[in-house]
């Protein structure tokens, strides 16, 4: 039997031992919305075959899963009605759900399902942006404007808010897709309409503490915050333009045109990915007007344009045409997958292109070919569009591929193939990835 003096000082050292949890994955792109993936003791090279730890059914839509507190909570929509192949048009009656599973078993925790009709909205298959954990609530916002809150324990209704209702938001051409953003006391949300196209609710109660920009379509991008200038910034990409505004009163600090002046706004316009935040730097890319880079101020809450796409609309962009695959940033270098597929390689100070590769989509150009990416040190992680689970390092000298395995079977017709376009979760050593038809789970720890 140890000494008193002895068993005492062991269990004051446990107690100051960290705790030893494993990551969540509360939203999308992860827990501080930038991609990076953290957890260590993942396999450094992947298995020819995944064996999932579970499946479980889910039904149709873009969300990916958010995991957090042992739970995984994603959005799915059933209907009776066929759904409209592709990018055309969907009007159907149905129902969207919130469904929550259990991290461990993929069993059922609860559902919250609402009435929601799909007026003639494209890819209509389901809603379209990841849920976001937080606390002991979450926040979803479906296809046709629904926001809400519910308690993550069993689903019940906090607060809601329908954009075309509440506000008279005039719908996206394909739906609400900007993912929601808690920022503090507030969520901030892209919802439409004259001096309103983002807004900011209190969390809590969801009233409505301010409102602000102007945009004929608010488009897709997610909201992100900066650092910069001595403030912290909402950065916002409309399809006219990039601005920022003051997170906690809607106040303009400044704007840049994208696509550039006296460039016509290709529409339905397609501004999607969320601008990418490295530093001092801002990158926006899109599949028709390319890629604007803008270096923010260091003393004010100011930004000067650094580079940007020179070439019209519908033109070939002959930087970057990143379409819905996130930017990546490393090592002073700026890496993205053009609308076909393909990635490039840019010097991120001058935009300048090293190289391409269409090696992760199967070496042939794809159309609107897309990938979902996290960073884990030097490797990344990848879900392609075609549901392969890659590792890969990239570098001013290449791309270069180390493991592919088959994760999830692509269900969802676009551009003449079968796709998956929802973003996989990383959390607990685990990846979680869905189409429309399940959810799985795969075990990506060393033994």
């Amino acid at each position: 039997m140890l000494p008193r003096s002895v068993a005492f000082s062991l269990l004051t050292f446990c107690l100051m031992l960290p705790r030893i949890r494993a990551d969540d994955w509360p939203q999308w792109l992860g827990p501080n919305r930038d991609g990076q993936w953290k957890e260590a003791g993942v396999v450094d090279k992947l298995p020819k075959e995944l064996k999932p730890l579970w499946t479980a059914k889910i039904g149709q839509g873009y969300t990916g899963p958010a995991v957090a507190q042992g739970k995984v909570v994603l959005m799915d929509r059933v209907t009776d009605t066929p759904t409209a192949e592709g990018g055309a048009l969907t009007t159907s009656k149905g129902k969207e759900r919130v469904v929550c599973l259990d991290a461990d078993t993929g069993k059922e925790v609860w559902v919250h399902d609402y009435d929601c009709e799909y007026k003639r909205i494209s890819y209509g298959s389901g809603p379209r942006t990841t849920p976001v954990i937080a606390g002991d609530v979450l926040y979803t916002l479906g296809a046709m404007g629904d926001l809400k809150c519910l308690t993550l324990k069993d689903g019940k209704p906090v607060w809601a808010k329908n954009f075309p209702i509440d506000f008279k938001a005039p719908t996206p051409a394909w739906g609400w897709s900007a993912h929601l953003l808690v920022e503090g006391d507030l969520i901030i949300a892209l919802v439409g309409g004259e001096n309103q196209a983002v807004m900011a609710f209190d969390k809590k109660t969801g009233e409505k503490k301010w409102a602000a920009l102007s945009t004929k379509e608010i488009c897709y991008s997610a909201p992100v915050i900066a650092e910069a200038g001595g403030k912290r910034q909402l950065l916002v990409w409309l399809s006219e333009y990039v601005a920022s505004l003051n997170p906690a009163t809607g106040e303009e600090y400044w704007r840049h045109e994208h696509p550039a002046k006296g460039t016509n706004v290709m529409r339905p316009a397609v501004s999607i990915i969320m601008p990418k935040v490295a530093g001092d730097r801002v990158y926006v890319s899109g599949g028709y007007h390319g890629a604007l880079a803008l270096k923010l101020g260091q003393d004010q809450p100011t930004a000067d344009v650094l580079w940007r796409e020179t070439k019209g609309v519908q033109q070939s962009p002959s930087k970057l045409s990143t379409l819905m695959t996130s930017l990546l940033v490393h090592d002073g270098h700026l890496y993205g997958q053009c609308r076909e597929g393909e990635l490039k390689c840019l010097k991120a100070e001058t935009g300048e292109v090293l190289w391409d590769d269409h090696s992760l989509l199967g070496g042939k150009p794809a159309q609107f070919g897309s990938a979902s990416w996290v960073q884990n040190g030097e490797k990344v992680w990848c879900l392609t569009d075609q549901g392969d689970l890659v590792t890969l390092t990239l570098s001013p000298k290449g791309y270069n591929e180390t493991s592919r395995a088959h994760l999830i079977d692509p269900t969802q017709a676009a551009g003449g193939r079968k796709v998956t376009w929802a973003h996989p979760a990383f959390a607990g050593k685990r990846v979680y990835a869905r189409n429309d038809k399940q959810v799985v789970c795969v075990s990506l720890a060393k033994e």
